[in-house]
């Protein structure tokens, strides 16, 4: 049964007045608690702020992004999320490559290379998906199911807009554990120890469990 605090919780459809507010959520509770920006020695909000708030901001835009708010107005738990189609496989690459020698461009290749090769549009047959960028809850609030009404929040407004298909590239052991807890499948996956530079050395390197990103997909 859920606590009366769990049921104050709202989620409703993020908008641009609480980017603000979001960009703090995720300094305070995203870049430090997700693997690979975890074992970063760099400052990874910074290493390319500028585009990821435009990136950021185009998701919100689109009306397909979440947060769960308190009865005080304070955000809780989001999810940052946005069309993908085929198209965005080739224009992601390019985007990439064109990334800096830092923190960001280095994940954005890998997940470039992830997202090719799972080709989820060929897999699945469709023309396009809504995808999960992130998906983050308060430490505070860990452990209650708020991440998991959260995706459920998204697949329920993603068959509303008439995506016929649900993608979350899942580099935490526990996000992917989730999902698929909520019947999304693992479409593809790739080890973080088989990715490595020109001169083999691995690049990331994660704490355990989380030892590969899982593409993860469910039809809506």
């Amino acid at each position: 049964m859920s606590s009366k605090t769990e049921d104050s919780i709202k989620i409703r459809t993020m908008t641009v007045e609480d980017f603000k507010e979001v960009k703090s959520f995720l300094r305070e509770h995203m870049y430090t608690g997700e693997p690979l920006s975890m074992s970063s020695n760099e400052d990874v909000e910074k290493c390319d702020e500028k585009n990821t708030d435009e990136y950021n901001l185009k998701l919100i835009k689109q009306g397909t992004s979440l947060v769960a708010v308190e009865p005080s107005g304070r955000i809780v738990g989001l999810v940052l999320a946005g069309a993908s189609y085929p198209s965005d496989l080739e224009s992601n690459r390019v985007d990439a490559e064109n990334m800096g020698q830092h923190f960001w461009g280095r994940l954005n290749r890998f997940l470039s290379k992830v997202e090719r090769e799972a080709n989820v549009f060929e897999r699945y047959g469709v023309s396009k998906a809504i995808y999960s960028h992130i998906t983050n809850v308060d430490s505070s609030m860990r452990g209650k199911g708020l991440g998991s009404r959260l995706a459920t929040a998204l697949m329920d407004l993603g068959r509303a807009k008439g995506f016929p298909l649900m993608i979350a590239y899942c580099t935490s052991f526990y996000s992917a554990r989730q999902k698929e807890a909520l019947g999304m499948e693992v479409a593809y996956s790739f080890r973080y120890a088989d990715y490595k530079d020109e001169e083999g050395r691995v690049i990331f390197h994660p704490p355990a469990p989380h030892n590969e990103v899982r593409v993860m997909a469910m039809r809506l």
